[in-house]
Formats: C-alpha cells, structure tokens, sequence
C-alpha cells in the first residue's frame, strides 16, 4: 500500500476527552487497515505541533495523507499541510449524537472549511464522515486509499432565461435593484483560516451594486460601552420577554453582551448598514466579555441580519434571502449528517432569529459551548419548507448556491440554535456535491420556496449556479 502518513487535528475549545476517544478509536481502525503509518497519534492543537508533525513526513514518496478533523479547525493547519506535502489527502470527520447538549466536535463543519481551501488550492483530496465503528469505515477507507481524490468540479451550469417565469424574473430584478446601493458593515477582520470570509469590496460592488463598509472591533466595544444605563436595562427587559429570566446567568456578562447589541444598533443606524458581520470571537469574549450571538440575532430579527466571523458573503446571502421572503434569513453551519433519516442538522451558537423558534418550543438564554459566556438564543428551528443559499466565491469565482427541502420539527439537535433539515436530496449526494465543489462553510437559509426566484437572480447576474437539490 506505500508509504500512508496521519495526522489528527483538534482545538483545545471542544470536548478534548472525547476527541481523544474518537482519534484512538479512528487510529485502531487505521492500524487495522494500513499497518505502520508515519506521524503523531495525539492530537495536535496548534501551528507549532503541526509544523513538528510535518517535519516527520516530507517525504516524497508518500502515497496519502489522512486528517483526522477530529474536531473544527480553521484551515491554516490544513493548508499548511498541503503546501509542505503534495500527495493526495483523505479527510475523515466523525458524526456526533445529537443530544442536544454541546456540539462536542463540529469535525464535519471542519472538513467542510478544509474542502474550500484544498479546492481553490487545486490539490488532490477525498473525504470519508463515519464514525470509526462504523462497520463500513475500513472499506470505505481502503477504498480511499487506491483513489484519494474527489472527482473535479462539475462544468459551469447557467439557467437559461426563456425558462424561468416572468414573476421570477421579476423577483430577480427588484431583488436586484434593491441591493444596489444597499451597504454591509464589517466589524474586524475575518480570523485567520477562515478563507470564505475574505472578501474583495470592488468586486462585491461589481456584482452586487453593494459597498463594503470596515470598521474595527474597538469601535463597537466603544460604542457598547457609551451606551446608558438605561438602554441596557430597556433592552434586558425585551430581551427577558422573549427568552424568560436572565438571572441564572453571568450578570457581568450579559451586562456586555446586551451591550455589544445596543452597539451594534447604534453603529447600523449611523452608518445606513442594511446588514452586517462581525469578528465575534475570541475578541468579544476575551477582550470585552460577553457573546455577539444573541446581539446579531436580535439585529437579524429586527431587520438587519447579523452575521459570525466577519463574513461580508453571508451577509450579502443573507440580504438575498431577506428580500426575496421579507423575513429574517440565519446563517449556519452543516454540522450533521444521518444517512438513516436522510436529515441534517443546520446549527448556529445562537444565532438564529427569533422568529424561526419552534412554536412548540420555549426558546431560552443560554451560554456560548466553547467560551462558556452569555448571550445565545437557544431554541430548535421551526417546521416548514426551506430554502438554502449562499453566494459563493468557491472555485475562485463568483456562483450561487441553491437547495430546497424541508425543516422538520425534531428536538433541539444541539445547543444554542439549530434545525434539522431534510434535503430534497440524499444528504450523502448533497455532502458529495459540498465537498466536490469545495463550497463555504456558512449557508443562509430563510422559510419558503425560492429556488426558482434565485436561478433568475443567477441569470441576472450572470453567474453560475451549484444545485444542492
């Protein structure tokens, strides 16, 4: 089988007792299939370890490369190990139980980021989302092994006009028309790794008619700051309607995080921002304490969609969808798949609006999984049909990304907000097509059936687009 090298990625901020659990198992179906292997069987959690791990394999005549995403990661780690090895990479993500608790390893979101950048980087790889006992896992693997590559990228596909209705077309252009003109604020720099949220504002122009607007981090924790007394208290009170008491919670920092929210609406209205992003963390927890979560979705629910990690194209997604439904869109994570009830889970922190609460539900505040700190929605999504979107930039230019199906009333699948979804395709087929076209992490999803409204936005634009469904 030749020379077969692994190594297994995590972050310190997840559950690490049990990502270790999940790489021992993964590694004892590795020793199982392949035998000796070279790299480090502990997890690696930073660019220092991963350079020394890479150190142990530049070797030329290695046949694969396995990555265990045992848990997210940004893909600086994985594109570091790509530029220092040419062979072809097999990814391996671990599905979660969805217990509704903390999402203890977000690996298949982690894969997912990986797959855009070894995409765009033009580099060789194949994917496999079992669990290691799974007992179709060492197949699967094996098959991997003698063609670790994902199939290239599917030829540009265009909707064709003259087969769209008139009132499509007509949605298309006054969506269009609408966003012309229309500014985005963007709160800090993207964190690094995170390459879909890199943005050109003269191309996001271009397209869009849209103006980019930056400003940093410390303008909004100055603007929280000045904000009186008096405010917070009025919003605490909204706040506490809505999701029921805040007193169980850090008073210090839902002081901040309904703060950072009368911040943000301040900073919307002073500058005409029709939607914005924001690098919400570590900064937001480290360095002012409180969470963005519950602030952008409060800003979402009220009109102006608020979105993670300084993404200026899930913004512009998210002002598609808002004006083609005229209802506040989210934008999520993939976070799981179940090929058994061909369903998956869309999950946010707590970032989903309000409005999209199950009504059978009593949403509630809640604390960040990771950072430990309030404010989140928590809530499971509403049932009802459902479009997913994203404008991409995957394969360096711009496409649009559709699919369709059906949000499924389900218990909350996992902490802070999130819906499970049913496709109006396999999921195996709909993570292929992820996968294949190396597409970005964050997809906008918004109630009701708009795929045909976004083909004519697609045509008016003039750009592709990548059918999920």
């Amino acid at each position: 089988m030749g020379h077969v090298a692994v190594i297994a990625l995590a972050r310190p901020n997840f559950d690490v007792a049990y990502a270790q659990e999940v790489a021992d198992e993964a590694f004892g179906v590795l020793d199982a299939v392949i035998g000796d292997h070279l790299g480090p069987r502990e997890l690696l959690f930073d660019a220092a370890s991963t350079a020394t791990a890479i150190a142990e394999f530049e070797d030329p005549e290695i046949d694969a490369l396995v990555v265990l995403q045992v848990t997210f990661t940004d893909a600086s780690l994985t594109d570091a190990i790509a530029n220092a090895s040419g062979a072809p990479m097999i990814y391996w993500a671990f599905p979660e139980h969805r217990s509704g608790g903390r999402l203890r390893l977000n690996g298949l979101c982690g894969m997912n980021l990986a797959a855009y950048t070894m995409r765009r980087a033009g580099h060789p790889f194949s994917y496999l989302y079992r669990r290691a006992d799974d007992p179709a896992a060492p197949d699967d693997l094996r098959r991997l092994l003698a063609d670790a590559h994902v199939g290239t990228t599917s030829d540009p596909v265009h909707p064709d006009e003259g087969s769209l209705s008139d009132s499509a077309r007509q949605a298309a252009a006054k969506v269009a028309r609408s966003m012309n003109g229309f500014t985005i604020g963007v709160i800090g720099q993207h964190p690094d790794g995170f390459d879909p949220c890199a943005y050109d504002p003269d191309q996001v122009q271009a397209l869009t008619g849209v103006t980019v607007q930056r400003i940093e981090l410390e303008d909004l924790f100055a603007a929280a700051e000045a904000t009186a007394t008096e405010s917070v208290e009025s919003v605490r009170a909204s706040t506490a309607e809505a999701l029921g008491s805040l007193d169980a919670l850090d008073q210090s920092s839902v002081d901040k995080s309904l703060r950072l929210y009368c911040g943000m609406n301040h900073l919307a209205k002073a500058n005409n921002w029709s939607a914005f992003a924001t690098r919400c963390w570590p900064e937001c927890f480290t360095e002012y304490g409180g969470a963005a979560c519950a602030p952008q979705a409060m800003m979402t629910n009220e009109g102006t969609p608020g979105g993670c990690e300084a993404d200026v194209y899930g913004s512009l997604t998210s002002l598609i969808l808002r004006e083609l439904a005229a209802e506040p869109p989210f934008v999520a994570d993939l976070v799981d798949l179940d090929p058994d009830t061909d369903t998956a889970v869309f999950w946010h922190c707590g970032l989903a609006p309000i409005h999209m609460a199950d009504p059978r539900s009593s949403p509630g505040p809640a604390i960040h999984s990771n950072r430990r700190k309030p404010l989140l929605n928590k809530f499971p999504l509403k049932p009802g049909r459902a479009t997913v979107a994203r404008l991409s930039q995957s394969r360096r230019e711009h496409r649009l990304v559709i699919g369709t199906g059906e949000m499924v009333r389900a218990p909350l699948a996992f902490s802070g907000t999130s819906g499970v979804f049913r496709f109006d395709r396999p999921v195996e087929e709909v993570l292929a097509t992820i996968m294949q076209e190396g597409l970005e992490h964050h997809y906008g999803i918004v109630y009701g059936s708009f795929e045909e409204e976004l083909r004519a936005l697609a045509a008016h634009w003039k750009i592709p687009v990548v059918a999920l469904t």
